[in-house]
């Protein structure tokens, strides 16, 4: 697995879940991989060991280390390490803009999204959004920070000003009131949802994070909500991640889909053991390569 710190419940987890069916799984620094990019014998280390021998990698990359945690995945796919989640849809679905350019173009709902880059058209974008209140977003925030909700015009247009003069790239997108604080995150493994919660945010705050203070239950979700999320799953070309939906008037809108869901807010309020089932998916796919190549052979 490569994971920068290995105590975090997600990670913990994932390796209990391994080495309980009879697994052996190591928990790699990304940062601390270096690789020789080479035609005819390409090299990957760790502390000066080989990597090789690996059947299959486990990628959770922060999002701060995106670009050389991608790099690292792309050189074990080449040396024909199999990743649960490729290195190619971690990256669309970290490009925000790019995510939901997908999602759109294949007719999934999103919440009314603007996207500049100049500040000299910012009251024009803001009507684009249905007018304020309208949430501000940095395209690099995650865990709801670099979310901001602009409740008035000019309180809006200050803050989308001020992020511009530090040269970031923003989203502007609608305010959906009847959402109420609130979010369906749905589990995604291997082309279902095997668990889901309704996300809430804290008293006087907007976003449902639960890094942020919010509160997580147990969430039935309608056979719509089910067919959006595997849709938008399948869209970014995951197997596993986390599909994040706003109840609306309109129906349910994606306002996310993350490649490396945290677990321990769902395993809680779900009480579903997603850890395992992630190793069972594993499992199942490493079993099916195996007898294809046989069949090769």
């Amino acid at each position: 697995m490569m994971a920068r710190n290995p105590t975090l419940y997600s990670h913990r987890r994932l390796v209990e879940a391994a080495l309980a069916r009879g697994h052996t799984i190591d928990v790699i620094d990304t940062l601390q991989i270096y690789m020789n990019i080479a035609t005819h014998h390409p090299q990957i280390k760790y502390k000066g060991q080989s990597l090789e021998g690996y059947d299959a990698v486990i990628p959770r990359i922060g999002a701060s280390i995106t670009m050389y945690g991608l790099a690292v995945l792309r050189q074990l796919e080449i040396m024909g390490v199999w990743s649960l989640n490729d290195s190619v849809a971690i990256g669309k679905s970290r490009d925000k803009l790019r995510s939901m350019q997908i999602l759109a173009r294949k007719g999934i709902g999103l919440p009314v999204t603007a996207f500049a880059h100049s500040t000299q058209y910012t009251d024009d974008m803001i009507e684009m959004v249905g007018g304020a209140p309208i949430v501000i977003k940095l395209l690099e925030g995650t865990q709801g920070l670099g979310v901001v909700l602009g409740e008035t015009h000019t309180s809006a247009r200050s803050v989308i000003e001020a992020f511009r003069k530090v040269d970031v790239n923003i989203l502007l997108q609608e305010y959906i009131k009847e959402a109420e604080a609130s979010d369906i995150r749905c589990l995604i493994v291997g082309g279902k949802v095997v668990a889901s919660m309704k996300r809430k945010g804290p008293p006087g705050d907007f976003r449902s994070n639960l890094h942020r203070g919010g509160t997580a239950t147990k969430e039935k979700i309608t056979p719509e909500e089910r067919s959006i999320a595997v849709r938008s799953a399948a869209l970014m070309g995951l197997n596993v991640c986390g599909v994040d939906m706003l109840r609306t008037h309109h129906g349910p809108v994606v306002m996310e889909v993350n490649s490396s869901p945290g677990l321990e807010g769902i395993e809680k309020a779900t009480g579903i053991d997603v850890a395992t089932k992630i190793i069972q998916y594993i499992e199942a796919h490493l079993t099916d390569r195996q007898s294809r190549a046989k069949g090769k052979g």
